[in-house]
């Protein structure tokens, strides 16, 4: 019994371009974005956290793509999950390229409307998984009898 491959991505982060909208020849949509995503990293000289950007290419197909194009801008905060995708092609001066994209499968629109490159101000921010504190994921307490909440546990 051959093992079963798994190819999946989700991000989160910041349309880096407005996205740009074509058609094939038979008529389907296409939308191409790019989204910059951060990752927090301990910088090895300072000892501080840094946020770093990574870029994605992402391709939306269909129907979704037209919506991308639409209501999507530069700066807007989205959700994608979908796959990776590898493609090589040669230019036409015969030299061979090659690229790693996400197809994306859903698309979120995470903020408003107005958060594009507007500015907009106080909507979601991406942030990383790594804590900057850790002392906020110490363990709990655990109560007595056998876990059921105690009389002073009780907020009325």
């Amino acid at each position: 019994m051959a093992a079963s491959n798994i190819n999946r991505v989700i991000l989160t982060g910041n349309l880096t371009r407005d996205p740009e909208l074509r058609s094939l020849s038979s008529g389907m949509s296409v939308c191409s974005m790019r989204i910059a995503s951060n990752t927090r990293r301990k910088n090895g000289s300072t000892g501080e956290w840094e946020d770093r950007p990574n870029f994605f290419d992402i391709t939306v197909w269909g129907a979704q793509g037209e919506n991308c194009a639409r209501f999507l801008s530069k700066g807007r905060p989205v959700a994608i999950d979908g796959r990776l995708e590898w493609r090589e092609w040669t230019t036409q001066d015969g030299s061979k390229r090659q690229t790693v994209e996400v197809i994306a499968d859903t698309v979120q629109f995470l903020g408003g409307r107005d958060e594009g490159s507007s500015g907009g101000g106080g909507g979601f921010t991406p942030r990383s998984d790594v804590p900057v504190d850790e002392s906020d994921f110490q363990p709990a307490g655990v109560s007595s009898r056998n876990g059921a909440p105690s009389d002073d546990d009780i907020p009325f």
